[in-house]
């Protein structure tokens, strides 16, 4: 445990351009900095060093198609649209707003990009700032915002010479309760407190984390670790995407459903439950019969409107049954009368 975290700004770095030397600027800035300090630095003046710029039209329509096409080429995957708002997954894994490109501190005619390896910038600065007698982390930062969450902070992209994590799993808690979940994304609690001198107007690209004391004898995994896998977030898509999606996919389900086995104990009791809901918000008496694991459905009249509304209520309950995980299988008698049995795939 730290006894006490010091953080101080570089100030007097100037104006980054394409293919200067960040180690160079940041040490005749800093003469001050020492082993065992943790170099909090922001992506843009790393992108502009490694001249990660695209032109673009100072103003206009032509500015805004530009920017849309420089996104599109940033973009591995669209996550939400909300207005003039794209959240996107970058081809580094991060979920931003925008993939992170940047029109602030820059002139008109340009945007920076991110990086293309965060990572492998942080371990180059490492290098060079060891050449120069300095054993010292870096962490390369950019600002995000976060779900559920108002307002932004910065967290890193990039990192070398610091493990991205703490991981407190297995330790006991003062009360004796062991550690299940909790790593501590720390390069991100670091990127947060640099910012807090570096601001966003004042120029000050770069910040020092002094006391922290973790540094690792090599570059470590990188900032990469704290990209959760694809599989396993549950929080993908945005609001009205994933309603969009789970809507294509109710239109898709096959006519003739798979084999279904009734299920049993809780899961029985929450089918039971959602297939009871389904029928009292039915806009028509259509259930003729309700059993254990089965609905018998009849038309409300006869003829053909009568049936077709019977095979809408019949894919509305199937749609709402896949909603809840449960599997679906139809079957259709010559009194044009439908058994919709539920559970899971036999």
């Amino acid at each position: 445990m730290s006894d006490g975290l010091e953080i101080l700004p570089v100030r007097g770095i100037g104006d980054v351009t394409a293919g200067d030397d960040l180690a160079e600027l940041i040490t005749a800035a800093a003469p001050w900095l020492a082993d065992g300090d943790v170099l909090v630095v922001t992506s843009k003046i790393v992108s502009k060093a490694e001249g990660r710029l695209v032109e673009v039209p100072a103003d206009g329509p032509e500015r805004d198609e530009a920017r849309q096409r420089v996104l599109a080429g940033e973009t591995a995957r669209v996550v939400a649209r909300r207005g003039n708002t794209t959240i996107v997954q970058t081809h580094h894994g991060f979920v931003m707003a925008a993939a992170g490109i940047d029109a602030s501190n820059v002139d008109k005619t340009h945007l920076v990009l991110l990086p293309e390896d965060p990572d492998a910038s942080a371990r180059r600065l490492r290098s060079d700032l060891r050449k120069r007698g300095l054993d010292v982390a870096v962490v390369v930062s950019d600002t995000m915002g976060r779900a559920w969450r108002n307002g932004l902070t910065d967290v890193a992209l990039g990192a070398a010479g610091i493990d991205a994590l703490l991981d407190h799993r297995g330790q006991l808690d003062p009360y004796g309760n062991e550690l299940s979940l909790t790593q501590m994304a720390v390069i991100d609690e670091l990127s947060a407190a640099a910012e807090l001198v570096k601001g966003k107007c004042d120029q000050v690209p770069v910040a020092v984390v002094r006391g922290y004391g973790r540094l690792t004898a090599d570059d470590g995994l990188g900032a990469r670790v704290l990209v959760r896998d694809s599989a396993e977030d549950m929080f993908g898509s945005g609001t009205a995407e994933a309603r969009a999606e789970g809507l294509a996919e109710a239109a898709r389900m096959p006519v003739d459903g798979p084999r279904v086995e009734p299920v049993d104990g809780p899961a029985h009791e929450r089918a039971s439950r959602i297939a009871r809901e389904l029928i009292d918000e039915s806009p028509l008496p259509l259930v003729k019969a309700a059993e254990e694991g089965r609905l018998r459905l009849s038309a409300p009249g006869a003829g053909p409107a009568g049936l077709v509304r019977l095979g809408a209520e019949a894919q509305r309950l199937r749609a709402a049954f896949a909603a809840a995980g449960l599997a679906t299988a139809i079957e259709v008698d010559d009194l044009g009368e439908i058994t919709l049995t539920y559970g899971v795939p036999a």
